[in-house]
């Protein structure tokens, strides 16, 4: 269930122009993907024998440039500030849409964490899984099995995962109050005591003259529309990612602490970028 906490965006008519647009970079984007899969399928087995199933040092660099082709194609410019950790440890972000995954994978090998749900999406679900996602159930029945893979993933595939604590995406204007549950997997034992969380916030610049929410997507908008919104715009917008100072987990006291100054960076990160001030600079 996505939020459905503002009006919708009313959808503009897309016109002979934009259908021609639409068609042409998303038949560029699906030989990117296409190309990056089969690329990756290949390189994926000989990576498991001499890496170990869990590490990824290829396919993940795969990802990234694939992914930061489709933000070329699509005319999305990317501005970055501050510094992305390198270490194994997580980035928890706000999530604006489906489009969050380019940019953040672009700047860097990571490993998504997503809803179970995605594994069964047609398409997304196969590229999902080809790139290495970590799919976690939201009941709580499975939340000790759900810890135990997340620690395996940190510890053993030595990988950055990238959190959405908000648990859904929203219209891109505000960040909503971080669930402090997916924190608990941090709080382990036996995690290595320097493990950090890297909070990040993803800021989305509208193109002219188009809604401020053009890259949001939340309550019952479809895939499909936000789609062709993004693919037929004559000129997109840009995105600015924010890395902000890495939080050591062993400098808090509770899951609920570390969620809630995570909470606070992404946050004043959004409001930041979105200022008239934060605009002009990027």
């Amino acid at each position: 269930m996505r939020w459905d906490g503002a009006p919708q965006v009313t959808p503009a008519s897309v016109g002979v122009l934009g259908l021609l647009r639409a068609c042409l970079r998303g038949a560029a984007i699906i030989l990117v993907i296409g190309f990056g899969f089969l690329t990756l399928l290949l390189c994926r087995v000989p990576e498991r024998v001499i890496a170990g199933p869990l590490r990824r040092p290829l396919t993940a660099r795969i990802t990234q440039i694939v992914c930061a082709f489709v933000c070329m194609i699509l005319g999305l410019k990317v501005t970055r500030k501050g510094n992305a950790a390198q270490a194994a440890g997580a980035i928890v972000a706000n999530h604006v849409s489906w489009l969050d995954i380019f940019p953040l994978n672009s700047g860097g090998p990571v490993v998504f964490v997503a809803k179970s749900e995605v594994r069964a999406w047609a398409g997304i679900g196969i590229l999902a899984r080809a790139a290495g996602t970590v799919f976690i159930e939201r009941r709580r029945m499975a939340a000790k099995d759900q810890n135990r893979l997340l620690h395996m993933r940190l510890t053993e595939g030595a990988e950055r995962l990238v959190f959405f604590p908000e648990g859904t995406s929203t219209d891109g204007l505000r960040v909503l109050p971080f669930r402090s549950s997916l924190f608990e997997a941090f709080f382990a034992a036996d995690l290595p005591r320097d493990i950090t969380v890297q909070p990040v916030t993803i800021a989305y610049h509208a193109p002219a003259g188009e809604n401020p929410a053009f890259y949001g997507w939340w309550g019952d908008q479809s895939f499909g529309a936000g789609l062709m919104r993004v693919l037929s715009v004559r000129k997109n917008g840009h995105v600015t990612v924010i890395y902000h100072a890495p939080l050591r987990v062993s400098q808090f006291a509770s899951r609920k602490a570390l969620a809630q100054a995570a909470e606070t960076a992404v946050r004043a990160g959004l409001a930041q970028a979105l200022s008239p001030e934060g605009t002009e600079a990027s």
